[in-house]
């Protein structure tokens, strides 16, 4: 069968397919099980498969791409405008199939198993500091329940939460006591978690060139150098350091109409994780360029006078997406501003 281009709804165990030939008539619909997707797509001449970004869509990807394919991701953002009907299956998989025709479309950048290991490592150690962060907060309200309170921060839950357990006469009961030690024995057990976590990535940006090159930039650390790294893969997919910026959500959202543009707060759109790294990194260079004379110490404290200091950070977050894009891009070392 002679396709153009082939629509795929991507499920855990169904998989309904959409194909297209060179004159543009929809010639294949069909819906295909787990075990029956692979030996069909090999029965098929090369042609351009599209799917939408979800779970596995990078291994299915991989997949065709080794029966010889063209494989293209695409944002189900972009997706839903094509859309005819009631959303189903099939209708998904013909939009999918409409959407990949689209001359202008904008595709998800194909990742490697090694940047979804180096994701999947950020994720894990994300969600056991979350989960720490409710655990210090449950210790912290369980103890206000009982007339004792201290500041939020987890050193100081830390340093100050087995004084309270010992403390024979602040009120606690035997049972408080118990229960209260037992979560930070579990505390303490997620900060060993962090910690393995922390040594894992280190190896991971040891080993990187690309990551250490980046890491010269101020407020770019080993953890928002790898996890940069591992999401965006080959930085010429991005047409400038803006484009990556905005995907990234650190650009404003504009709304434009008869001739007058509004501008707003940053998007936030794309990879929050990414952003978050990026802003910290950001906010502890505001802060250490009050005392520094280079240029863009300058430009930062000018900002921060002229604008504030939270609008400052996102300022320097944008411009280091855009310097990493620059070294990712082009291959060169970080050059830092010289002093005045």
């Amino acid at each position: 069968m002679e396709l153009k281009v082939l629509g795929i709804d991507l499920s855990k165990n169904l998989f309904q397919l959409h194909g297209v030939d060179l004159a543009g008539r929809a010639v294949l619909r069909k819906r295909l099980r787990r075990d029956q997707l692979v030996a069909f797509i090999s029965a098929l001449s090369p042609c351009t498969i599209g799917t939408e970004a979800c779970a596995s869509a990078f291994h299915w990807g991989r997949e065709f791409e080794r029966l010889g394919h063209r494989v293209r991701i695409i944002s189900p953002q972009f997706v839903k405008p094509f859309v005819r009907g009631n959303k189903n299956d099939g209708n998904d998989a013909e939009a999918i199939c409409e959407a990949m025709q689209r001359p202008n479309m904008r595709f998800v950048p194909a990742k490697t198993i090694e940047q979804q290991d180096i994701q999947s490592l950020h994720r894990c150690r994300q969600r056991l500091v979350n989960h720490r962060t409710a655990l210090i907060s449950q210790m912290r309200g369980i103890l206000l329940d009982r007339g004792i309170a201290f500041g939020k921060s987890a050193s100081r839950a830390r340093r100050l939460i087995p004084q309270i357990i010992a403390e024979p006469g602040n009120g606690l009961t035997v049972m408080a006591r118990e229960m209260l030690a037992s979560l930070f024995e579990f505390l303490q057990q997620l900060d060993q978690r962090i910690r393995d976590f922390d040594r894992r990535i280190e190896a991971v940006f040891q080993k990187d060139a690309a990551c250490q090159r980046i890491a010269k930039v101020d407020g770019v650390g080993p953890k928002t150098a790898t996890a940069i790294v591992a999401a965006v893969g080959d930085a010429k997919d991005f047409e400038n350091g803006r484009h990556m910026s905005a995907w990234l959500g650190l650009v404003p959202r504009h709304q434009a109409t008869g001739g007058r543009t509004v501008m707003g707060s940053i998007s936030k759109r794309g990879d929050q994780h990414l952003r978050t790294l990026l802003v910290h990194g950001a906010r502890a260079v505001v802060r250490i360029s009050a005392g520094r004379t280079d240029s863009r110490s300058r430009w930062v404290n000018d900002l921060v006078a002229r604008r504030g200091t939270n609008r400052a950070i996102v300022a320097v977050a944008n411009k280091n997406a855009r310097i990493i894009w620059s070294l990712l891009a082009k291959g060169e070392d970080y050059r830092p501003a010289l002093a005045a």
